[in-house]
């Protein structure tokens, strides 16, 4: 799963975040894909969020039962063989909390394959799910392999031309800082002034932050930017005070911030940003191989979560809240050309 070094890097998919799980020797040593145990729940017509998350998540079991007239909506191959076979782009290492294996060293988990379980639910089918890497996650929707990716896409309307998507969460930036501090980011780059921000060289929030501190030096004013080595000494800086927020991912955020909870110095999400930038709002998106016919049975079962309460359940158990949309749209407007 690729650390993003450039726009066009960060658009390739999966932002990074921090892998929290060390994985099973066989599944570790596989370069290209592997079966990963998925559990729908515990019993039939419920779908367990957050189970074995390693305290990354809140467990929460919901019930969800297929809904005839979604089910109906799918391609006749699909219906007939009673699975969804999802691809999630998270091996070698897996990224928390969007998807790695569990404290059981087996299942794997996260916030999208946890969706993925709950689509297929609604869907009637049995979520089988399949690991990759980046790339090969790819190549099994192109030869057939997978039905769909539920892996932190981003809609790109470069890879409409050989993609369809169904949305289901804003892919936005974060700051995180100290819970004490009491900041807050505004989305007005103003709100940094005299700030000090760390961020991973070479990323798309980089080349954002550089933008705003250029902005403010035209006006007199000071945005000090930090670069540390990794993510260890950048949560010490930030933990002491040295660094006043720090510019990443929103869900590498959301999952930090559960982990400092317990500690001396907890921090906060202080503000989100789009990773499109502030003339679009990112989309995250179910990807299926263009002319699938799996777009539209995915975006309704989405928006059937939305509507009866689960959608917003399964981001809370995440810690994701903030990345909520109101609705799941087929093939909406994605990153442009020139950015992806």
């Amino acid at each position: 799963m690729p650390t993003h070094l450039t726009r066009r890097s960060l658009l390739r998919g999966i932002t990074a975040a921090t892998a929290v799980a060390t994985l099973a020797t066989g599944l570790a040593a596989c370069g290209g894909d592997s079966d990963a145990a998925t559990s729908t729940g515990s019993a039939s017509g419920t779908v367990t969020v957050g189970q074995f998350s390693n305290g990354a998540a809140k467990e929460t079991t919901l019930k969800v039962s297929e809904v005839k007239s979604i089910s109906a909506e799918l391609p006749d191959a699909i219906r007939k063989s009673g699975k969804l076979v999802i691809g999630s782009g998270t091996l070698p290492s897996g990224s928390a909390p969007l998807g790695y294996v569990g404290s059981d060293q087996k299942t794997l988990t996260g916030s999208e394959p946890d969706l993925a379980r709950l689509v297929a639910a609604v869907l009637g089918l049995k979520a089988e799910t399949k690991r990759f890497t980046w790339e090969n996650l790819f190549v099994g929707m192109d030869s057939g392999k997978v039905d769909v990716a539920f892996t932190n896409v981003t809609d790109t309307e470069e890879r409409k031309k050989k993609y369809e998507f169904a949305s289901y969460r804003q892919d936005n930036l974060g700051f995180e800082a100290l819970k004490s501090a009491g900041w807050k980011f505004d989305g007005d780059y103003e709100n940094l002034a005299g700030k000090t921000v760390s961020v991973g060289a070479g990323t798309n929030q980089e080349r954002i932050l550089i933008a705003w501190k250029k902005k403010l030096e035209s006006e007199g004013k000071k945005l000090t930017i930090k670069y540390f080595q990794d993510n260890n000494s950048t949560y010490l800086a930030l933990s002491s005070g040295k660094i006043d927020a720090y510019f990443s991912p929103n869900p590498s955020v959301a999952y930090h911030v559960t982990q400092t909870a317990r500690t001396n110095a907890p921090t906060v999400n202080a503000g989100t940003y789009s990773g499109a930038g502030a003339s679009l709002q990112g989309l995250i998106a179910a990807t299926a191989k263009k002319d699938s016919g799996l777009a539209k049975p995915l975006a309704d079962a989405i928006n059937h979560l939305i509507d009866n309460g689960q959608y917003a359940k399964w981001l809370a158990a995440w810690n994701l809240s903030n990345e909520a949309v109101a609705k799941s749209e087929v093939n909406p407007p994605g990153l442009p050309l020139t950015d992806s």
